[in-house]
């Protein structure tokens, strides 16, 4: 018996687990394919903030969790000697009509109030394009950028396998790779495997992205609305002579983060109708021109990699995580769609905490579990 099951190996549950191995809990973590196969294995990583105006508490908690990320990994690779490839670059956003300059100059007020930690300052200035460098190019932002501070960039891949290599080192957390799930009877404490395998767990925490949708729904009594679906997206890895140290560019949907090794990534397609979940077609195509338009410093880069997969969006938009308000021994730690390396290591630690029984760190209501469920049922 495990005293704590994690199900899913993809950011949320590795993150999960390293919480829960830093807090002395047996573990055992199961993996229907192998450690970071879903979405966390994508090649974007970019981790943006949210804009600064109309602050609340999903903002700040947001904030808080960015800015505490930097720590969070320079931990893990001391610990296990590998790169992420962590580095908070910023973020610029080009501006195309004047007003939204005029309103990009309000939120330049806004962080001075609101991105504030401790005696750090994050900023978000407005300037013209061009000056400098083509990055991006000028008349793609006639009027100006939007250049944040706040933002960051890591390696997906290679921050999954930080986390893995950290969970090797606790010696009470097991990981178990090719272990589907069948059935989950929290009632029982029981959670069945394909391969006729049972595992009997003291608390569950289902992390499984899109596919802990199928499983919070089968729980449900009486019925109700899904609680989530699949967002397919699609991006693609460059070969470009750009510096790693460049900031993310993002503009209408398209994402141009500059990573270590002479790697671009360009993404990503936020698809709610598709047939080939993990195949790339035309769409990707159209990402890769508009990028080389934004940035000319792409034109002519060879595209090396080109990857598809599904995202986790919960119907409520954001996170689900904490307990399952009729499963005491159940929590929920999914749903993060396109904000869940930003934030998987905050949400992994209140889920812990909570499950330990420890003080923890402020929730926002709508993240919770029992917020979402009470929506979905009425």
């Amino acid at each position: 018996m495990s005293e704590l099951l994690i199900v899913g190996g993809g950011i949320m549950g590795l993150w999960a687990a390293v919480m829960a191995g830093r807090a002395g809990v047996a573990t055992c973590l199961v993996e229907r394919r192998r450690i970071g196969a879903g979405a966390s294995g994508g090649l974007l990583g970019a981790l943006m903030p949210h804009i600064p105006d109309r602050w609340n508490a999903k903002k700040q908690f947001q904030f808080d969790a960015l800015v505490a990320l930097e720590d969070e990994i320079a931990e893990l690779q001391q610990a296990t000697g590998l790169s992420a490839d962590y580095r908070r670059c910023g973020r610029v956003m080009p501006l195309g009509k004047p007003h939204l300059r005029e309103i990009a100059l309000g939120h330049e007020q806004d962080a001075v109030r609101h991105w504030i930690s401790g005696d750090r300052r994050f900023h978000w200035h407005v300037r013209d394009a061009g000056t400098g460098n083509a990055w991006p190019a000028a008349e793609a932002a006639p009027f100006g950028i939007s250049h944040d501070t706040l933002a960051a960039r890591v390696a997906p891949r290679r921050l999954v396998q930080v986390l893995k290599a950290a969970l090797a080192q606790f010696a009470h957390v097991q990981v178990e790779e090719g272990a589907e799930v069948s059935s989950l009877d929290p009632q029982r404490g029981r959670l069945s495997l394909s391969d006729g395998r049972v595992f009997h767990f003291g608390h569950c925490i289902l992390s499984a992205g899109v596919e802990s949708f199928g499983l919070i729904d089968r729980l449900a009594h009486p019925a109700q609305a899904p609680s989530g679906s699949a967002v397919k997206g699609q991006a693609a890895l460059l070969s470009a002579d750009i510096d790693p140290a460049s900031p993310i560019i993002f503009t209408d949907g398209l994402y141009i983060v500059a990573h270590e090794d002479g790697h671009v990534a360009i993404g990503s397609t936020s698809e709610n109708r598709f047939d080939e979940p993990h195949s790339t077609d035309g769409q990707l195509d159209v990402l890769i021109r508009r990028a080389e338009a934004m940035a000319p410093a792409l034109r002519g880069a060879q595209v090396i990699e080109r990857w598809a997969g599904l995202r986790p969006k919960a119907t409520g938009r954001g996170p689900i995580v904490g307990r399952h308000p009729d499963y005491n021994n159940l929590s929920v730690l999914s749903g993060g769609f396109k904000v869940s390396f930003g934030l998987a290591h905050a949400l992994a630690r209140f889920v812990i905490d909570d499950i330990i029984g420890r003080p923890t760190i402020d929730l926002p209501e709508s993240f919770a579990c029992a917020h979402h469920i009470a929506a979905l049922r009425q």
